[in-house]
């Protein structure tokens, strides 16, 4: 997984690049096998004034196959929005792995699947029932 920092009103230096880096691999390790790249974004809402939930962290996420997904989180201190964000883009990837491991456990049909490998699939499934039957 390919992992791009990009800072806005912010200190964007190497170090503050490596940290968030690293906290954004640590997160969503789990995932690296489906996701191509993240990218996440730092701003300063306010810029050089002060004031509450003016760090802003946003995620954008790559996965494999998949629409983009992203994730915004405001606090306080850059920190917590990386944090935040970080969060909330496993959840969101948990529960994209929850709908397509449900989608591929229920009967679901494959939309690049061809009319004749359903029918394929159906006879084979009736067939073994009819054995099983007759088995009975």
């Amino acid at each position: 997984m390919q992992i791009q920092v990009n800072s806005k009103h912010t200190n964007g230096s190497v170090r503050q690049q490596e940290w968030v880096s690293a906290t954004v691999q640590g997160e969503l390790k789990r995932f690296d096998d489906f996701l191509t790249r993240v990218e996440v974004h730092l701003s300063d809402e306010n810029a050089h004034k002060s004031g509450a939930d003016d760090k802003r962290c946003q995620i954008e996420l790559r996965p494999k196959g998949h629409q983009p997904l992203s994730v915004t989180h405001k606090a306080a201190s850059l920190e917590q929005a990386v944090n935040g964000a970080a969060e909330k883009a496993y959840n969101a990837l948990e529960h994209l792995m929850g709908k397509l491991s449900s989608k591929q456990s229920g009967a679901q049909p494959d939309l690049n699947e061809t009319s004749a490998e359903r029918d394929a699939l159906l006879q084979e499934e009736f067939l073994d029932k009819q054995s099983e039957l007759e088995g009975s």
